[in-house]
């Protein structure tokens, strides 16, 4: 159906994706009240109950109403495999079907970034906007700020078993941290997670929901971007799909893009600004040739370690029992407390898997539960789970549309184990992890490692391992690439390089992966794009 003419509005800034970044961006512009804002977003409004219990993410792995339930292509070093991307769809995006980790990734990943000529984006520089963003429930400090929209909280739930594996790590010889967003990440501990009184953060909850009710901030859910339409090489407006109706969105300064690692290039790619030859593979027309747009795709790979527990005290025993699963939920709704509290790691570690190493390239993600995959019923039997996730893997691999409709999911190439560095960190961190989870203080919850099990021993036997039960931690990244170099997307004010009135905000723009969970950078991502919009709006 065509554009009617009274569906050709005008704001000053177009925001597609109300994700993780595009919530950030539509508060902090629309809060002087000079600007006026359209946040454009495919999903629904976050009404579904499961999205704000914080335990909730499992129910919404497989939850198509607010997921995008992306695949990979068949993964070479994984043995063909497909592996399954849930991606938010919905207010708030991946922010409100996450795992909840509030984990901003090493000082040296920021450094590096600088480094490789994208400056302003330092440690350094990067600091006061996490503080800025940040509500932090143990207080303000060097590190940490108080006020901000995210509340950051203590673990809700601790629970013997987590507890047991931080005792368990250091006497490995792992330092105990209490804080791996401060000082230094390496060590052992509670992680921190993005709630509020029990209920979870999503940045749809903390940035969207307090700056609603502003005059100039439009809100329009269901809305899928087909494309964004240019005078020569300037954007000037989107058009859209809502309810069957194709609508069009005028930008007076500028359309800012905050799809995540996979929609945002895909709609760069729609709307003629990508690789040329594939752009006319698809009849679209090119207005850029930018045969960065796609590249350099990197997610992190997890591999869980599953243990028998011979003590009733996993989630597995709580949510199988009837009586106990009753009680749980009496819980959480009258106190928002207990096991559904819990967020995608309850303890953790970073560590190295070689001495050589200046910082840790190795994170685990301990869990009072498990499971045969993430969202799937849990096992019968009392059982918990850690797994190894390798911070900084080399693999890249690419995103790339597969046809000219806007609504048909790309092709997404992640090359998981790519290299001989990354199948190595694998390897040496599930060896690392197995002396952890057989050290004293959790011998009394230990009956039996139940996978892999005691038969995969060899280097050989555990790689194979990975690559048969390898999955996402969920954190793409790097598909709209910040740098100075001839395949850089971006620049380092997040500009699309070589079109004007065009930005990218969101964990796409990451020049490389950052070691840890990806959610708290794309927020400070946003909080300082608002800040370089603002200043280059005059």
């Amino acid at each position: 159906m065509g554009a009617k003419a009274s569906d050709n509005r005008e704001f000053d800034y177009v925001i597609v994706g109300a994700g993780s970044a595009g919530c950030v961006l539509a508060n902090r512009l629309s809060a002087g009240g000079e600007h006026s804002v359209l946040l454009l977003e495919a999903g629904p409004e976050d009404k579904n109950l499961w999205i704000h219990v914080p335990l909730g993410y499992g129910k919404l792995f497989k939850e198509k109403t607010v997921n995008w339930m992306y695949q990979t292509e068949p993964e070479p070093e994984l043995g063909g495999r497909q592996v399954f991307q849930p991606r938010g769809k919905v207010l708030g995006g991946s922010s409100s079907i996450n795992g909840l980790l509030y984990v901003r990734g090493q000082h040296e990943d920021y450094d590096r970034w600088r480094q490789r000529g994208n400056s302003g984006w330092g440690y350094d520089d990067v600091l006061p906007y996490f503080k800025k963003a940040e509500n932090q429930q143990r207080g303000g400090d060097e590190y940490h700020g108080v006020g901000g929209p995210l509340t950051v909280s203590n673990l809700g739930h601790p629970d013997p078993l987590s507890a047991a594996f931080i005792d368990a790590a250091a006497e490995t010889g792992l330092p105990v941290n209490s804080d791996f967003n401060g000082a230094s990440q390496e060590g052992a501990g509670f992680f921190q997670t993005t709630t509020r009184g029990g209920r979870r953060a999503s940045t749809a909850m903390a940035y969207l929901r307090p700056a609603k009710n502003r005059g100039n901030l439009h809100v329009e859910t269901s809305a899928l971007a087909q494309r964004i339409l240019f005078d020569g090489r300037h954007a000037r407006a989107v058009e859209y799909r809502q309810h069957g109706v194709l609508r069009t969105a005028n930008a007076r300064k500028e359309i800012l893009v905050c799809g995540g690692a996979y929609n945002s290039p895909q709609l760069l790619q729609l709307s003629g600004v990508g690789p040329a030859d594939l752009l006319k593979q698809h009849g679209i027309d090119v207005v850029l040739d930018a045969p960065g747009v796609g590249n350099d795709l990197q997610d992190h790979l997890q591999v869980r370690i599953v243990m028998r527990c011979p003590q009733r005290i996993t989630l597995n025993d709580i949510l199988n029992h009837p009586v106990r699963r009753v009680m749980a939920g009496a819980r959480y709704a009258a106190f928002r407390s207990g096991p559904l509290t819990i967020a995608a790691g309850t303890s953790g570690a970073f560590f190295k898997t070689n001495p050589r190493l200046a910082s840790p390239d190795v994170q685990i993600h301990f869990l009072p539960f498990s499971t045969d995959k993430m969202g799937e019923k849990l096992h019968a039997f009392s059982g918990f789970s850690a797994s190894v996730c390798q911070l900084r893997p080399e693999s890249r691999g690419s995103l790339r549309i597969k046809s000219a409709d806007p609504a048909m999911p790309p092709a997404i190439r992640i090359n998981y184990l790519a290299t001989e560095t990354d199948r190595t960190a694998f390897v040496e961190g599930m060896k690392i992890l197995r002396k952890i989870l057989a050290a004293p203080a959790l011998k009394p919850f230990v009956t039996e490692e139940v996978e892999p099990g005691p038969k995969v021993t060899s280097d050989e036997d555990i790689l194979n391992f990975c690559r048969q039960r390898g999955s996402t931690v969920y954190h793409p990244t790097s598909t709209c690439r910040m740098g100075n170099d001839p395949l850089a997307v971006v620049d380092q004010r997040l500009r699309v390089r070589g079109i004007e009135g065009l930005r990218v905000v969101d964990a796409s723009v990451m020049p490389d992966l950052m070691s840890g969970n990806t959610n708290a950078p794309t927020i400070m991502i946003a909080e300082k794009a608002s800040d370089m919009i603002l200043e280059d709006a005059g």
